[in-house]
């Protein structure tokens, strides 16, 4: 089985859907290539979470091609988003119900365009309790559902591009590009707060890792059609 190109190495570019964890997507993929050519075992694992509550683009690596998986996770990441003023949750997004609610009214677009200006360059972010880093072995979204609270140090990111797409008050549709370890939920709190009001992510879509590029990437479906054309 050394000659199948799955062990060989491939990568592939799927276009996550809603409410799947990546990993979910990363066994849904090993399972069916294993099936196809009666593999007892494949390697197969993601370059860069997306939460369950995002869509776009997920580089999955298989094979041999796992060992560049780090690199993968290294390049310059862009999404497209919408953020929700005068309301803040626990996760930062829609998983969690709102726990606080502000006044908006009196933000104005010279506030917005300030805003956008301090959230753009190299800045220090303090990722969501609700993240899949691991404190002591467990994921901090395991901790945060049980009630416990973890101080996160701030790590130290770079926001190439951060602007205003659409803006219907108290809706901010935006687009981001930046480095690795930037967390969006994070980006909308932070943004939300310097304004004098709270905010949360009600929309995420990756649309690139890269040169790679969501329009190139397959649904779950696509990616099984074309395993069964081979």
């Amino acid at each position: 089985m050394s000659d199948n190109p799955f062990v060989k190495g491939q990568v592939i570019l799927i276009d996550k859907p809603l409410n799947w964890t990546s990993f979910q997507v990363v066994n849904k993929v090993r399972w069916l290539i294993r099936k196809h050519y009666g593999l007892k075992k494949l390697k197969v694992g993601h370059a860069g979470t997306l939460d369950p509550l995002a869509t776009g683009l997920l580089i999955l690596c298989t094979g041999a091609m796992t060992k560049s998986i780090e690199e993968f996770q290294g390049q310059e990441k862009k999404y497209t988003g919408c953020l929700k003023l005068g309301a803040t949750t626990p996760s930062y997004d829609l998983e969690t119900e709102i726990n606080e609610t502000f006044n908006y009214d009196h933000i104005t677009p010279e506030m917005l365009d300030g805003a956008l200006t301090r959230f753009t360059g190299t800045i220090f972010q303090k990722p969501p309790i609700f993240s899949a880093i691991k404190k002591d072995g467990k994921r901090l979204y395991n901790l945060a559902r049980e009630g416990k609270t973890t101080e996160l140090p701030e790590r130290k990111i770079t926001i190439e591009e951060f602007t205003i797409s659409a803006l219907q008050l108290p809706e901010v549709e935006f687009y981001v590009r930046c480095s690795k370890g930037t967390y969006i939920r994070s980006l909308a709190h932070d943004f939300g707060a310097s304004l004098g009001s709270g905010a949360h992510l009600t929309a995420l879509r990756r649309t690139a890792i890269g040169n790679y590029d969501v329009a190139d990437a397959m649904s779950i479906d696509g990616f099984e059609a074309r395993l069964n054309d081979t």
